[in-house]
C-alpha cells in the first residue's frame, strides 16, 4: 500500500475509533423534549443550536444526538471545535438505535416558514459570511443530516482567514440552491482529509457558481492527494455536479470521486443552451484536478472550464452517459443506453419505519370534519357532526348516527350542536357536543339514549371565561374521565382540561390537570388501557402550518408521557394537505380502526380511515416500544 493511503487508512479507523470510545459529553435534542439541559430524551433541548451553544469545551467527543424531526434553524455553529483524533459528532438517530422514538433524517430546514426557499447569499444551515468564519465545525463528524432550505445545504465557508480544516460527513443529504455540498477557502490536512460519504447532494440553480457539490482549497500548487473525498455519494445539480473555483482566485484544489455518480440534468443540444461541463472549473482548468474511480458520470458533456483544460485521472470503470455529438475523454467507457440504477440514486435512502405503520383505506366522507366510532347493538356506527366549515346559524349543526360502510343515517338529534364524541355503556348511547352559538362553541352537553330516538339532554361541562371545544369520555378504573378541549386565555389556544364523573350525568372539574400549559394542543380522544390514560391530541408544527396528531399517557390525568414515536397520524400524499386531526378510534374484530380529518384547517376537510392490524392494546404499546 502507497505511504499516503496508508495515513489516510489510519485516519479514517483513528476518527471511527475516537468516535466510538470517546468519553465527551452526549446532548439530545428532541422537539418533544423539556428544552432543559439535553442530558435525556426527555430533557432534550428543543433546537440544535442549543445542543451546540451547550458543548462544554474544546476537548472533543462531544455528541449532539437528535431525533428525526424537522427543525427550522439556519446558520448554526458550535461553542468549540473538536479535537485531533477525538472528533465532536452531530448525528440523527437515523436507525432508531438511540432509542428516540423514530427514524430517519434529522432535517434542517433554512426556509422562511411562510414564504419558502430562502435563497439567500451566505443563507445556509451552516454559518458563515464575509466577516464569520465556520472555522467552527473543524474536526466534526456529521451523520444522518437532512440539510435544505438556503443557498447551500452541507456546505462550510472559511471565507475571512484560510485555515487547516476537516469535516467528515455521512449517509446525509445536502439541498441548497447554489451547493448541494463542499467546502471553500480552506486548506487540507494530509492525515485528517475532508471526506463525503454515501451522501446526496442537489443544487438547484444553474445560474453563476451553482453545482451539486462545490469545492475551493487555497492551495499555492497542485497537490499530490486530494483535498477533498466524495466516497459513493451522488451529486446532482441543472448544469454542473461538480464546480471549483472561482473568477479572481488562481489557487489549486485537488477532488476524489470514488465509486460515486455525477448527475448534470442539462442534456441540451449544441444548438440551445448546453452544459457547460458534468464537472466545471470556473475559472482555468489547470487549477482543477479530478482523481476519478469507479462512478458514473450522466450529462451534456464530461469537463467544462471557463479556459484549458481540467487535469484528471481515472481508475477502475468509469462510465459517461452524454449528449451523443459529444466525445468521451480517455479512460472513460461512453454508455450508449440509459443508465436507470444511477438516475434512480437521485433520491435518498429512506429508513425502515420503527412501529408496524398505519395503514389507510380506500374510506372517505367528504366535508366532514368530525367523526366518532363506537360500537352498538354489536355494530359499529359512525356519530358525525354535520357542519358547514365555518360560520353559519345553529340550524346548520346537527348530531347524526350513521353506518359505518353505507353511509345510511340511523338517527339526527342536536340541532345546533358539533365536535361531537360518542361513548356506549350499559346499552346506552352516550353523545358529548358543543353548542354552536355566537360563531363560536360553548360547554358541553351531554345526549343519551336508549333506542335513538328518545333522547335526553342536559349541559356537563360549563366555560368559565373560556371557550369549550372537542370533547372525549372513557371508562377509567373507577369513574369516567373526559378530555375537552378549551381556549382558556392563561393559556396558548388551545389545551386540554378534564372533569370526571360516577354516572355520566354529574361531572366535576379536575383542578390543576391541564395539558398543554406551553403549547398548542387540541382536538382530543382518550382512553383507558393498561392501567393508564392515552391520550391522542392534535400539535400544530409551529411556525409552520401544519398540523398532526400526538399521543401521550398517563396515570393520574396531572403527569404526562408523550411518546418518542409520535406522531400517530400526519398529512400524507396530495389529498390530504397539512392537516391530520380530529382522531378517534374504535377497536372491531381483532383490529384497531382510526378516523381523523385531513384537510387546511381553513376552507376544507374531508374524513379518512386508517387501520391497525390488531387490538387497541396492541396499537397504544406499539408508541412505546423504543
Amino acid at each position: 500500500m502507497h505511504a499516503e493511503s496508508f495515513k489516510r487508512l489510519c485516519f479514517v479507523l483513528a476518527v471511527f475509533i475516537s468516535a466510538s470510545m470517546a468519553h465527551g459529553a452526549t446532548l439530545y435534542v428532541s422537539k418533544l423534549g423539556d428544552n432543559t439541559d439535553g442530558a435525556s430524551w426527555e430533557k432534550g433541548f428543543s433546537t440544535i443550536q442549543a445542543a451546540l451553544d451547550a458543548v462544554p469545551d474544546d476537548s472533543g467527543g462531544h455528541r449532539i444526538v437528535i431525533r428525526p424531526d424537522t427543525y427550522l434553524e439556519a446558520n448554526l455553529f458550535p461553542a468549540f471545535k473538536g479535537a485531533k483524533e477525538n472528533y465532536n459528532v452531530l448525528e440523527s438517530d437515523f436507525t432508531g438505535i438511540e432509542r428516540s422514538g423514530k427514524t430517519g433524517h434529522a432535517i434542517i430546514d433554512s426556509s422562511d416558514p411562510e414564504r419558502g426557499l430562502k435563497a439567500v447569499d451566505w443563507w445556509s444551515p451552516f454559518k458563515a459570511n464575509p466577516e464569520f468564519s465556520g472555522i467552527g465545525w473543524d474536526r466534526w463528524i456529521v451523520r444522518g443530516i437532512y440539510a435544505t432550505g438556503a443557498d447551500a445545504g452541507l456546505f462550510w465557508d472559511l471565507p475571512p482567514k484560510i485555515e487547516p480544516f476537516t469535516v467528515v460527513v455521512e449517509d446525509s443529504v445536502g439541498i441548497g440552491r447554489a451547493f448541494g455540498g463542499g467546502v471553500a477557502h480552506f486548506l487540507a490536512r494530509a492525515e485528517e482529509p475532508i471526506v463525503f460519504r454515501r451522501c446526496v447532494l442537489w443544487c438547484l440553480d444553474w445560474w453563476g457558481d451553482a453545482a451539486g457539490a462545490y469545492v475551493r482549497a487555497e492551495n499555492a500548487s497542485m497537490p499530490d492527494i486530494a483535498d477533498i473525498t466524495f466516497e459513493d455519494c451522488t451529486l446532482v445539480g441543472p448544469d454542473n455536479a461538480l464546480q471549483s473555483g472561482n473568477p479572481g482566485f488562481e489557487t489549486y484544489s485537488r477532488v476524489k470521486l470514488k465509486n460515486s455518480r455525477l448527475i448534470s440534468l442539462n442534456f441540451s443540444q449544441p444548438r440551445g443552451t448546453p452544459g457547460s461541463g458534468i464537472i466545471h472549473a470556473t475559472i482555468h482548468g489547470k487549477f482543477l484536478h479530478t482523481d476519478i474511480e469507479d462512478c458514473t458520470l450522466m450529462g451534456y458533456t464530461v469537463f467544462g472550464a471557463k479556459e484549458g483544460t481540467i487535469a484528471y485521472t481515472t481508475k477502475g470503470s468509469v462510465r459517461a452517459y452524454v449528449q451523443f455529438e459529444q466525445a468521451v475523454p480517455k479512460g472513460m467507457t461512453t454508455l450508449g443506453s440509459w443508465p436507470a440504477d444511477t438516475f434512480q440514486s437521485l433520491l435518498p435512502p429512506q429508513p425502515a419505519t420503527r412501529q408496524p405503520a398505519l395503514s389507510r383505506e380506500d374510506y372517505e366522507i367528504p366535508n366532514m370534519v368530525e367523526v366518532s366510532p363506537v360500537i352498538w347493538k354489536d355494530k359499529p356506527v359512525l356519530l358525525a357532526g354535520v357542519r358547514p366549515v365555518s360560520g353559519g346559524t345553529a340550524e346548520d349543526y346537527r348530531l347524526e348516527i350513521r353506518d359505518v360502510e353505507s353511509q345510511a343515517v340511523l338517527a339526527t338529534f342536536g340541532t345546533g350542536f358539533g365536535l361531537c364524541s360518542a361513548f356506549v355503556h350499559d346499552d346506552t348511547f352516550h353523545a358529548f357536543a358543543s353548542r354552536f352559538a355566537d360563531g363560536t362553541w360553548n360547554d358541553v352537553t351531554a345526549f343519551s339514549s336508549r333506542d335513538l330516538k328518545k333522547w335526553e339532554q342536559n349541559v356537563v361541562v360549563v366555560q368559565q371565561s373560556e371557550h369549550l371545544f372537542n370533547s372525549s369520555v372513557c371508562k377509567g378504573l373507577s369513574e369516567f374521565v373526559m378530555a375537552y378541549e378549551t381556549d382558556d386565555p392563561s393559556y396558548p389556544p388551545f389545551t386540554i382540561k378534564f372533569a370526571l364523573s360516577t354516572d355520566l350525568k354529574t361531572w366535576t372539574k379536575v383542578p390543576n390537570a391541564i395539558f398543554g400549559k406551553d403549547r398548542y394542543t387540541a382536538c382530543p380522544w382518550i382512553h383507558f388501557e393498561n392501567n393508564q390514560y392515552h391520550m391522542i391530541y392534535l400539535e400544530r408544527r409551529a411556525p409552520l402550518w401544519r398540523f398532526e396528531s400526538y399521543i401521550a399517557r398517563s396515570k393520574d390525568l396531572m403527569d404526562w408521557e408523550v411518546s418518542r414515536a409520535n406522531p400517530v397520524l400526519a398529512a400524507m400524499g396530495d389529498d390530504e394537505g397539512i392537516n391530520a386531526s380530529d382522531v378517534d378510534v374504535v377497536e372491531w374484530d381483532g383490529r384497531t380502526y382510526v378516523y381523523f380529518n385531513v384537510g387546511d384547517q381553513m376552507t376544507w376537510g374531508k374524513v379518512k380511515r386508517a387501520v391497525f392490524p390488531g387490538t387497541m392494546s396492541r396499537f397504544l404499546g406499539s408508541f412505546y416500544e423504543y
